[in-house]
């Protein structure tokens, strides 16, 4: 398994393929928009004009897209992956979707006597450009353990969860987690603020005391020098915030705390700032508030 085709050349896509070209992988890229590209050719790979053409004579086809719509046309598309798939190949979703669509894949894949994987990724821009992602993976063991050497060199962990879709599973109760402590942490900073307390003072105590977050740390000092620069950007969190509603709804569970979440991302994307980093979703307690954390 060495020929690769990696589609979706974003902020988390084009570290990836680097990493793999960096290993010693033949790789094949693919991206809607071809001049994103360009750096990878320069570096070795082959840029394929269609999903299709990618995927022709390579082993291994791995993708990160941006959302369950974009993995639709990709997949199952006209000149999609799908229809020039071949029987051995193994397809891995890289992307953060919704766990249905991972198992309509699967079955998708089956069909042709593809083997699939849906293993996202915990991480963002300089994790994935380091190599240090945390990868969670969904489909069968054996074929996980396939492929592991070839994930080994994107990630700094990789944990196998369970049949097809228990990736996606994990990667949405994880991004609910994340969501929640960036709200925390606004919520936090701006009640500071208000309160008259020196915001680097605030972030000097999180530091150290027995809650500290690496999410804390960063977004905290991100967040007092005013820098929204996207990593992950508000919208696709926004995105993320409705696939966790719509798992909590497919199992009735309660998520009041995500719901909270999620209706205070809406309000900063509706005020403009979908393009910013996530973290920018505490504008819109500020903007509440009336103060400015910084």
């Amino acid at each position: 398994m060495e020929r690769i085709a990696y589609l979706g050349l974003g902020i988390m896509g084009s570290g990836m393929a680097t990493n793999l070209l960096k290993a010693g992988y033949s790789v094949t890229v693919w991206n809607r928009s071809p001049e994103a590209g360009k750096t990878l050719v320069e570096q070795g790979a082959t840029q394929a004009q269609t999903p299709a053409q990618a995927v022709k004579d390579v082993d291994v086809i791995m993708y990160c897209l941006a959302n369950d719509q974009a993995v639709e046309e990709v997949v199952f598309g006209q000149d999609g992956i799908i229809s020039n798939v071949r029987a051995n190949q193994i397809a891995i979703n890289m992307s953060t979707v919704h766990p249905d669509t991972s198992r309509r894949e699967a079955t998708a894949y089956a069909q042709k006597q593809v083997e699939f994987l849906d293993a996202p990724v915990f991480g963002s821009k300089n994790e994935s450009a380091a190599g240090g992602l945390w990868i969670v993976v969904g489909g069968k063991q054996e074929v996980f353990e396939r492929v592991k050497s070839i994930l080994e060199p994107i990630s700094e962990t990789i944990h196998y969860m369970g049949e097809a879709g228990k990736g996606a599973t994990m990667k949405l109760i994880g991004n609910s987690i994340v969501a929640t402590q960036i709200e925390a942490l606004g919520e936090a900073m701006t009640l500071a603020k208000k309160a008259g307390l020196n915001p680097k003072d605030v972030l000097d105590v999180l530091h150290v005391v027995d809650f500290r977050s690496p999410i804390f740390d960063g977004i905290g000092k991100m967040l007092i020098n005013r820098d929204f620069t996207p990593s992950f950007a508000l919208k696709h969190m926004l995105k993320d915030a409705n696939l966790i509603a719509r798992l909590a709804q497919d199992f009735n569970s309660p998520t009041p705390a995500a719901a909270s979440v999620r209706e205070t991302i809406k309000a900063a994307v509706n005020q403009g700032w979908g393009d910013e980093n996530a973290s920018a979703l505490i504008k819109a307690l500020e903007l509440e508030a009336g103060v400015t954390v910084e």
